[in-house]
């Protein structure tokens, strides 16, 4: 019994300083990109991304939100969607365009605050705010708010939810360069009701927690991007069922207080570099 453990401890020790250093330590302070070819490496919450792209501040269509966080980067196929994307809610939901949240940071990796994923570049916070203006200074764009459209209850969409929020829902979903999209439960139950006969795209919708102020993204990973993991696939069906239902359960929102009498859960572990791909130890050294 002590020997597989002499072992471990021996393992532990022979890995550098470095690889046990916080991995969100080195790629949260990271102030620009990498030189060369893009590569993303990993998957989308554990990875980091080499030839990173910086989204313009404002473009003819769109506008980056937040602009201190330092987190409008992103594989270059990312940042063609959002130009393709902003374009179509001119053409299709009558927008002005749209205001662009977090992408990444410069070489990707686990962020000092908030996300767990957008680590490789590959995706995207889309503001549920239409836009009313594109010309925000850089201190607008810290102080204005999305909007949110779900009820306090979480159970349906609220007066701020239009047309033109499925209008541009349903061409960031038929872009093919899109994996996935996180929503509130309750728009994507919205969604199931309205889309009528055409909603083969709704199956790319899917139900997560706490996307009530914007709807995220998901690229699948680049053609040729051998490093890159994607996420498992989407079950089959437009996903309007009893799957979706639960999320507005009284199971799903009003759950058994915790047993006090319970240790408390651990704190969940930050990331260190050794959890990374071999590869982001280059990309936040180059």
């Amino acid at each position: 019994m002590l020997k597989p453990v002499l072992i471990a401890i021996a393992a532990l020790l022979a890995v550098p300083a470095s690889a046990q250093t916080e991995a969100r330590q080195l790629f949260g302070t990271a102030e620009q990109g990498t030189p060369g070819s893009p590569e993303p490496y990993g998957s989308y919450a554990r990875g980091c991304v080499a030839g990173a792209v910086q989204l313009p501040e404002t473009g003819p269509t769109w506008q980056a939100m937040r602009l201190s966080r330092n987190r409008n980067w992103g594989h270059p196929d990312m940042i063609s969607f959002i130009w393709r994307l902003s374009q179509r809610a001119v053409n299709e939901a009558g927008w002005n365009g749209i205001y662009v949240g977090d992408i990444s940071q410069p070489r990707g990796g686990p962020m000092l605050s908030g996300h767990a994923s957008h680590q490789m570049g590959l995706d995207a916070d889309i503001w549920m705010l239409p836009p009313s203006r594109l010309d925000l200074t850089r201190q607008q764009r810290e102080d204005l708010s999305s909007i949110s459209v779900r009820t306090e209850d979480q159970r349906s969409v609220n007066a701020n939810w239009t047309p033109g929020h499925q209008a541009v829902l349903r061409a960031a979903a038929t872009d093919p360069a899109v994996a996935r999209i996180f929503v509130a439960a309750a728009v994507k139950q919205e969604m199931c009701r309205t889309a009528g006969p055409d909603r083969d795209w709704l199956r790319k919708i899917r139900p997560w927690w706490g996307h009530n102020y914007h709807f995220h993204v998901r690229l699948n990973c680049p053609a040729g991007a051998n490093w890159c993991e994607n996420q498992a696939p989407i079950p089959a069906g437009d996903g309007c069922d009893e799957t979706l239902a639960w999320w507005t359960s009284e199971e799903a929102l009003n759950p058994p207080p915790a047993d006090l009498a319970a240790p408390p859960p651990a704190p969940r572990r930050q990331l260190t570099m050794a959890d990374l791909p071999q590869q982001c130890s280059m990309v936040i050294a180059n």
